[in-house]
């Protein structure tokens, strides 16, 4: 008999929970780097169990109010600008409205792993003139990059998960004129000081050996429980 943790999950199972993780993002529940995470941990959960693990601590699905729609006005691209020196954004901060990076003989870093996205994607306009604009984003989002490069580079070094995924966005248009823009992943950085790598680490603990140890030892000891009152029942007469 199967137990309830080990149903297997559903493909629609699947898609439900990845949307769950995208509202919550919205509102402000998860960081960029989170959803991404449990994004990829919803494709590649086997049971219900492990789902249901990825949301414990989200509000149940239809159990609070609906995303409200945006407003028919955009709000100002919000700007970070680095001209002869550094301009950097990392840390915990929100997006809200599209984002510019200008370097000119000098610098941008915009890390974008410990954001709160409140937008369905991440759409960011970046320009180098002889300077270097370097946007980080987590390992296994989608990123569209475009735009041109003249005697320049732009490139994107990222390990996005693969086609037909509903992974967050993340959209570049880029123009470098004897400079770089450039998008890697945090695999190319130093990690985090708190870390979504540690979560990531034990969700693939669990669900590696470490949950299945946990599966037996529960029907282990349900048998022993059964055995016992089975006994009872003998001694008692029934």
């Amino acid at each position: 008999m199967t137990e309830p943790g080990e149903v297997r999950a559903s493909d629609a199972e699947r898609e439900a929970v990845v949307e769950q993780l995208r509202v919550a993002s919205v509102e402000g529940r998860l960081t960029l780097a989170e959803l991404t995470d449990r994004t990829e941990a919803a494709y590649t959960a086997t049971t219900q169990a492990e789902l249901a693990m990825l949301t414990q601590d989200l509000p149940a699905a239809g159990g609070y109010a609906p995303v409200a729609a945006p407003a028919p006005e955009r709000k100002k691209r919000r700007w970070f600008v680095g001209v002869m020196g550094d301009s950097k954004r990392r840390g915990t901060w929100r997006i809200d409205q599209e984002l510019g990076a200008v370097a000119v003989m000098g610098d941008v870093l915009l890390d974008l792993r410990e954001a709160e996205v409140r937008t369905d994607r991440v759409e960011i306009l970046a320009v180098s003139v002889m300077g270097d604009v370097k946007i980080i984003v987590p390992d296994g989002v989608y990123v569209d990059l475009d735009g041109m490069a003249i005697m320049g580079d732009k490139k994107v070094n990222v390990m996005q998960a693969p086609p037909g995924m509903n992974v967050p966005v993340v959209r570049v248009q880029a123009y470098a004129v004897m400079g770089d823009v450039k998008v890697i992943g945090d695999s190319q950085v130093p990690p985090l000081q708190r870390g979504f790598a540690a979560w990531r680490e034990h969700w693939r603990r669990l669900h590696g050996e470490d949950w299945r140890e946990i599966g037996r030892q529960v029907r282990a000891e349900g048998r022993e429980i059964r055995r016992q009152l089975r006994e009872d029942r003998r001694h008692l007469g029934y």
